[in-house]
């Protein structure tokens, strides 16, 4: 049975709630082949639960041909054996609900893999069933691709298909056709798969790349990006992403999958939203009660620098208003390098890590935790000959490796691989991250392990962090202040952003009881390095 569906103030389980994002292939393996799998997963629950976590995220674990590790579904409704089978799922599912855990699992609408029965049947011709399931397009006049569309791995997003005699779209690899999601049949049939899994007892679903699933139907050519806004990669990065993705029939699509998920009580959808329109595009999918739960787009986890100005702009975006959307955010996950090797020097890494966490759990919305996150994981340097990234090795070394950050979670120092396998890992773990295994941060009460489980448990204990209203006070170049204000409570979060010594900042009263403090910071006093302080006001 699946934990209460409400806190203890009445409101939907997920508002404000913490999740752990697991990324299958890398937390634990069960049966020697180095890749790790669900019931690797389950084996390790008690360590999530002991986080104090009120849900997991599993990263795709379906039946796949990996070019895109998981991210290419050829069945969206089955497990792929290096993961285990449905009954190793079901297992999973029911001894996380035994440990008051909720499960999340992934879900992928923009494209399928290549080897999906739906595509095999789609390119044989244009008549049959499913012709029209994937996004196809005649040529032009000079054979050439119907418009300037690009993919986001470095080529362009039309690939040809003999049979057919037709362009097929992709906006990832040529092996992930664009699924026609305007076509109300394709919609059928992912809500079909939606409502297995949730048959199946799962708690909630994220959303991959969601303003990726429907295109102008016009095929319309994306107009240039302007010069200087950002790095220029690939060719990806020149355009306006206007045509290719972000069509506003993505909300009518969301308003079918509430009605679905409606019918299963408290069910949590928050989707991935990243691109030009990100934000007004998070907004659209979850506004009012007819949509999302949530979403989550890339301020932070793209971000070469975590300031108090990145954090004051992204949060006075999502003020506590009536009609304004839930939002949720993330640090680091399975596609962005890690943080504490973005965002301060390998001297730093202890203390920012504590103030990283802090700050995290103070912030309105619901946050994500990255597997590993709570050890203080870095990136780790994989050699181009490991690399197992497809979008790195295509376009290498423009592109940083995605898979620096998704090396096997350290379980022990003393055990083989850290205890992640018995054979040869997908990827190495890197020394400097075999240190930081859980088991020897378990036996230190100081370490960052014990001190996450104790920021979440605040932010749990606190009315205010959990789903209080949040009001900025201070931003400047090193100090960032802000209030966390719910029925009774009232917090002032303040935090030293920089390597220096930072004055205490004019606008905050230095009194109040002290909830958390980090770095030795004191009230009305300057705060140093990578300080914080939250103090209770009356």
């Amino acid at each position: 049975m699946a934990p209460d569906s409400r806190d203890a103030g009445d409101r939907p389980w997920w508002k404000g709630a913490v999740l752990y994002q697991i990324y299958p292939r890398s937390f634990q393996d069960s049966n020697g082949d180095g890749i790790g799998d669900l019931p690797g997963i389950t084996a390790r629950l008690e360590h999530v639960a002991r986080l104090g976590v009120d849900a997991i995220w599993i990263s795709p674990f379906f039946p796949s041909p990996m070019r895109d590790f998981g991210y290419d579904i050829a069945d969206y409704c089955g497990v792929d054996p290096i993961f285990g089978t449905l009954a190793d799922f079901d297992a999973l599912v029911a001894r996380a609900h035994e440990l008051g855990i909720r499960v999340t699992i992934d879900q992928v609408y923009a494209h399928s893999s290549d080897l999906h029965p739906w595509f095999a049947q789609s390119r044989q011709d244009r008549d049959n069933d499913k012709a029209d399931w994937f996004v196809w397009a005649d040529p032009r006049a000079d054979g050439t691709p119907p418009n300037n569309w690009q993919s986001v791995f470095g080529c362009p997003a039309w690939t040809w298909d003999a049979r057919r005699r037709q362009y097929y779209m992709h906006q990832f690899l040529t092996s992930q056709p664009q699924l026609n999601v305007h076509n109300v049949a394709v919609q059928d049939a992912l809500l079909g798969a939606m409502q297995f899994w949730l048959d199946r007892g799962v708690d909630g679903f994220r959303l991959d790349a969601l303003n990726h699933a429907m295109h102008d139907p016009e095929l319309r050519d994306n107009p240039p990006a302007p010069e200087g806004e950002g790095p220029r990669t690939r060719p990806f990065d020149y355009q306006i992403r206007r045509y290719s993705q972000s069509h506003p029939g993505v909300v009518d699509f969301v308003a079918r999958i509430r009605d679905l998920t409606d019918r299963y009580g408290a069910i949590f959808t928050v989707a991935e939203v990243g691109g030009d329109l990100a934000e007004q595009e998070m907004k659209a999918y979850t506004a009012g009660e007819g949509h999302l739960n949530s979403a989550y787009g890339f301020n932070f986890l793209y971000a070469p620098a975590l300031t108090p100005g990145l954090i004051a702009d992204t949060l006075a975006r999502w003020p506590d208003e009536p009609g304004m959307s839930w939002p949720s955010w993330a640090f680091e996950n399975h596609d962005a390098p890690r943080a504490l090797s973005r965002w301060c020097a390998p001297e730093d890494q202890p203390a920012f890590a504590r103030l990283k966490m802090l700050l995290l759990m103070a912030l309105r919305g619901n946050v994500i935790l990255y597997q590993g996150e709570e050890l203080g994981i870095t990136q780790v340097d994989i050699p181009f000959e490991k690399l197992q990234d497809p979008e790195a090795i295509a376009n290498w070394p423009l592109t940083l490796s995605r898979d620096g950050a998704r090396t096997p979670l350290p379980w022990s120092v003393d055990a083989a691989e850290a205890g992640f396998t018995d054979g040869e890992p997908w990827l190495p773990l890197g020394a400097e991250n075999v240190a930081r295994a859980v088991a020897a941060q378990e036996g230190d009460p100081a370490s960052l392990l014990h001190f996450t489980r104790a920021m979440i448990a605040l932010r749990k204990a606190n009315p205010a962090m959990r789903h209080g209203r949040l009001d900025i006070m201070r931003a400047d170049d090193q100090c960032l202040a802000f209030r966390r204000v719910a029925e009774d409570q009232a917090l002032t979060c303040i935090f030293n952003l920089s390597p220096t010594l930072a004055p205490w900042p004019q606008e905050v009263e230095g009194r109040g009881a002290i909830i958390a403090a980090i770095g030795d910071a004191a009230p009305g006093m300057a705060l140093p390095p990578y300080a914080a302080l939250l103090l209770a006001q009356e």
